[in-house]
């Protein structure tokens, strides 16, 4: 009894297994086996330039930390396809800024591995593409208050990070501790090449992130530059905002009617200028600030 009421349940789960393919085949869809689906990566470079220095991976573990780094890059599908539409519009005004500093233009890729290239919130209180924390963003003088917070501007952050890591940069003598410490602080990476008598960052045993942080850097650099090879065949990127500049010398109480009076509305006006955080601005005497609006 009990072996026919199992072959009943196999069949009817058999019927039912049929029923439901049938349907897909009627709808126009396409039942995709998991045997067609194709896993591939192009092979590990054995060398790559990064922070205009050449890095070679020559040992196991150097190669298998970038190798870990694209595979959950390249298979992080939405993840790294909106990166990639996004650094369309934002890369070309970082890499100027980085360029006008003297910065190895692959800090974007720092940029883009902190925050996506969005106005992130971290749960420690780190916001805007370079997740700067409220205390280094006074230090290198944004602004963070209750109206306005400047680590969600993008050109003002921008210049703050290329003047920490310039900072860093003085300390190390060379950019891939640099960028290291923009993870873990100068102090910790001091602390580190001290304690562990070397004097790169390629020889050091760090935390996981900070492990992690140069090769997922180095991981993004390779798929961006190379996309097709890493399945990423991405049409539509989202274009540049030209926008036009305001110079504002005096409070607005009201942003809502300040945008209606320059034929915009406050949605825009807040999407091109996130670091007004509220509907008024408060200006001091003699002091003045630059809001965005579209180009008409």
């Amino acid at each position: 009894m009990r072996i026919n009421c199992l072959l009943f349940i196999i069949l009817l789960i058999s019927i039912t297994a049929c029923e439901q393919e049938q349907s897909v085949e009627n709808a126009g869809l396409r039942s995709v086996s998991t045997d067609s689906l194709r896993f591939e990566l192009p092979p590990l470079p054995t060398e790559v330039n990064l922070f205009d220095s050449l890095v070679k991976l020559e040992d196991f573990d150097l190669r298998e930390r970038l190798d870990k780094e694209l595979i959950v890059n390249t298979y992080y599908h939405s993840s790294t396809i909106q990166g990639i539409k996004r650094a369309n519009r934002y890369f070309p005004k970082i890499e100027k800024i980085l360029r006008e500093h003297n910065l190895p233009e692959d800090f974007k890729y720092l940029c883009l591995i902190e925050s996506g290239l969005t106005q992130a919130v971290s749960p420690s209180g780190a916001k805007g593409f370079w997740q700067f924390m409220p205390k280094t963003a006074m230090e290198y003088g944004l602004k963070v208050n209750r109206e306005i917070d400047e680590r969600l501007h993008i050109e003002k952050s921008t210049l703050a990070a290329c003047e920490y890591l310039t900072d860093a940069y003085n300390i190390f003598g060379e950019w891939t501790l640099a960028a290291a410490s923009y993870n873990m602080g100068t102090g910790g990476v001091q602390r580190e090449l001290d304690n562990q008598l070397v004097d790169n960052y390629y020889d050091l045993y760090l935390n996981p992130e900070t492990s992690r942080y140069v090769f997922r850097i180095m991981a993004m650099k390779i798929i961006m530059e190379n996309q097709e090879a890493y399945g990423f065949k991405v049409a539509e990127k989202y274009d540049e905002i030209h926008t036009k500049e305001i110079k504002v010398n005096e409070s607005i109480p009201n942003l809502m009617v300040w945008a209606k009076q320059h034929r915009t509305n406050y949605k825009m006006l807040k999407r091109l200028n996130p670091w007004i955080l509220g509907t008024k601005l408060t200006v001091k005497n003699g002091d003045s600030l630059v809001i965005s609006v579209l180009e008409k």
